[in-house]
């Protein structure tokens, strides 16, 4: 398939009116759907602006190259888009972006329309192509340059060098962009230094040009720039550079005179290779315990929620020594409670251990989040457990890398389980559990014997944090800072934090409506949106508004959900449901019309606020 099928003159757009990266993401997704290419705008824009979150879409060289796989796409397209003046999309060499390819991939994409989509990417990388499209005057000159430059892949390997011969893998999130610009810069770098060199690309369509075992052994080193899993096990015993998948689009040079003097570990197995290459991005603590967390929340949601909904029947219907006993809220309870709740802790510490030391971490963690459940150590000691797990397992494989080659096979099955389940667990017996347990007991003790206004303190800042990042570390922070107490039984501080959470969306959402002269008509589209997303509490429905104008907007949704979270406390509620937005309010303890009350005085007042301080635009 020819590029020139998927980009039209429909879907370009030479003078863009743009000024920042989030009002660029907009023009270009109104450009797309003006053209009938997508099935949902708002979602389309908001998948693109996720794949932005992972990392930037600004590869340098004044081109950036937005795109999401999504079935809000209607049918694959690229939108094209030219500032002269240029604009700050946070690229990669922190120069402004001059041309803008947004590629919309629907789920459905057969391998050519995605191989057309990787092949402009390639065609991207040549300097003569830049130059002649930030020269083109008309829309038809524009898909000529293209078409010009649209030819089948050349040989993926290059001509033997007089060096060594290098492999590299490169793999990107979405295996649309990046994945192939990485490999044609590294491609085109070796032939200029006359290196030999085979890259295979994890794309979308699947692995290309794959590397063989007889290559794999011959090779000087492998270079790995992947922002996702690739198989790495068939490296054992190699020279292994593991980086961002943008390093092999920026550092080439430096990439391949790395592999060709071996700076680089050699890569053990079970995830023993150099991970600290790849950026922190890529490891330390937070993502490890979001790892953990992301994991946990699926058994705390339905947990939470099958628990509430037993209270429905009174409060102490579970409890068969009751009057008001209900054999089915007994059900309810012992599913939510004792089971989905009870694995909770076990799965945080579990997955905060794999993601530090792969699966051998997983069995240590668990049991050792089991014993923290059971010990009374709760939430705390399950984050322990995890991060213990994990480094002990790290340390046991260096302890053990020195055994003979033929006990390789029975590290996994018998040596990590054993002695890291008994290390842990012995630790967590006689070290951890008991004086976290009355940490715990402490903590819930003060909590309990806040005084009003100390309590509405606490939810004044739990709700202004679920605003300040919408979704990110200080929002995350605020979110299992809500759970653990959940965990420990005090449940007014998440009551708090979704109070926080439900209100950016739905303030701004009302801002669009009541100010309607201070929103642009696709901010007004979004703002209905907003109202669903806020409901449903998805703070990140108010992402598109924050980027576009943080300085008035990131100010108002704060305000309005620190009010909001301190209403909350104020009025004594507590919410035993982590998640469900709307959808448990009638769940929650206390009084739920002054809940809804609470959440919606915090709406009103960013709406006002953003009334205020939003200037009228002019479309």
């Amino acid at each position: 398939m020819k590029i020139t099928e998927l980009l039209t003159k429909e879907t370009i757009k030479l003078n863009l009116g743009s000024s920042s990266k989030g009002e660029v993401i907009s023009e270009l997704v109104t450009v797309l759907d003006s053209a009938g290419k997508l099935n949902n705008k708002e979602e389309y824009e908001k998948a693109v602006l996720n794949r932005e979150k992972q990392s930037t879409t600004g590869i340098g060289d004044g081109i950036a190259i937005p795109h999401a796989k999504t079935n809000a796409v209607k049918s694959p397209a690229i939108a094209f888009g030219r500032s002269k003046a240029g604009i700050d999309y946070e690229a990669l060499d922190g120069q402004q972006s001059h041309l803008f390819f947004m590629i919309a991939a629907s789920e459905g994409a057969n391998n050519t329309h995605l191989e057309a989509l990787s092949k402009l990417s390639s065609i991207l990388m040549k300097q003569e192509v830049r130059d002649q499209l930030l020269q083109a005057k008309t829309s038809d000159e524009v898909l000529s340059i293209i078409d010009k430059y649209d030819r089948q892949d050349e040989e993926e390997v290059a001509p033997a060098g007089n060096s060594g011969k290098i492999l590299a893998v490169t793999a990107c999130p979405t295996g649309i962009a990046h994945t192939y610009m990485a490999a044609d810069s590294l491609k085109e770098k070796a032939k200029e230094m006359n290196v030999s060199i085979k890259v295979e690309t994890n794309g979308s369509g699947g692995a290309k040009n794959v590397l063989t075992d007889a290559e794999i052994e011959e090779a000087t080193a492998i270079i790995v720039a992947a922002d996702k899993n690739v198989e790495m096990e068939r490296f054992k015993g190699k020279h292994v550079i593991i980086v961002p998948v943008a390093d092999g689009i920026r550092k080439p040079q430096e990439l391949i005179e790395r592999a060709l003097k071996q700076d680089a570990a050699i890569y053990k197995g079970n995830g023993e290779g150099k991970k600290e290459d790849r950026g922190s991005e890529r490891s330390g603590f937070y993502k490890h315990l979001m790892n953990g967390v992301s994991n946990m929340l699926p058994f705390v949601v339905g947990g939470g929620i099958l628990i509430a909904l037993s209270f429905m029947f009174g409060i102490h219907a579970s409890d068969p020594n009751h009057e008001s006993y209900n054999a089915f809220a007994a059900a309810l309870n012992t599913i939510g409670g004792g089971n989905a709740f009870g694995l909770m802790i076990p799965v945080l510490a579990g997955f905060i251990a794999l993601s530090i030391a792969d699966r051998p971490g997983l069995a240590p963690g668990m049991v050792g989040g089991f014993m923290a459940a059971q010990g009374g150590a709760g939430f705390l000691g399950g984050l322990i457990a995890g991060f213990l797990a994990g480094y002990v397992i790290v340390l046991l494989k260096k302890l053990l890398s020195g055994l003979p080659a033929s006990l390789e096979g029975i590290k996994p099955v018998l040596l990590y389980p054993v002695l890291g389940i008994f290390s842990v667990g012995m630790i967590m017996y006689f070290v951890v559990n008991k004086p976290v347990s009355e940490l715990n007991l402490l903590i819930s003790d003060f909590l309990g014997g806040l005084g009003t206004g100390n309590l509405v303190l606490l939810g004044l800042i739990l709700g202004g944090m679920m605003a300040i990042d919408m979704g990110g570390p200080i929002n995350k922070a605020a979110f299992t800072f809500g759970i653990a107490m959940i965990d420990a039984g005090n449940f007014a501080p998440h009551a708090a934090v979704m109070a926080g959470g439900m209100v950016p969306p739905l303030g701004i959402a009302l801002a669009t409506t009541i100010f309607r002269n201070k929103f642009t008509k696709r901010e007004r589209e979004a703002g209905i949106t907003c109202y669903i997303m806020g409901a449903s509490f998805i703070t990140e429905g108010a992402i598109p508004f924050a980027a576009s104008d943080p300085a008035r907007v990131i100010p108002s949704v704060v305000a309005g959900s620190a009010v909001a979270g301190a209403l909350a406390m104020f009025f004594g509620n507590g919410l035993r449901a982590p998640h469900g937005g709307a959808f448990v309010i009638p769940l929650v303890e206390g009084n739920p019309v002054l809940y809804f009350v609470a959440i919606v005085i915090g709406a009103i007042v960013t709406a006002i606020l953003l009334g205020i301080l939003k200037k009228p635009v002019n479309e």
